[in-house]
């Protein structure tokens, strides 16, 4: 909340991500699903970035 408070920072952040908005709780849905089912059944140490492209800049 008290970063969100500073004026303009949501929109600066937004603008930096590759998807041009901020995440939500919901975005992480389907990399929970991926990671608890069997489908990750052979996937280890890997890093999985769920984060709209912010980590490209």
């Amino acid at each position: 909340a008290p970063a969100q408070a500073v004026p303009g920072r949501v929109e600066a952040l937004a603008a930096r991500h590759m998807t041009g908005r901020n995440g939500v709780p919901a975005d992480f849905a389907g990399a929970a699903v991926f990671l608890a089912g069997n489908a990750s059944a052979f996937v280890t140490g890997q890093m999985l970035y769920v984060d709209g492209g912010f980590s490209v800049h």
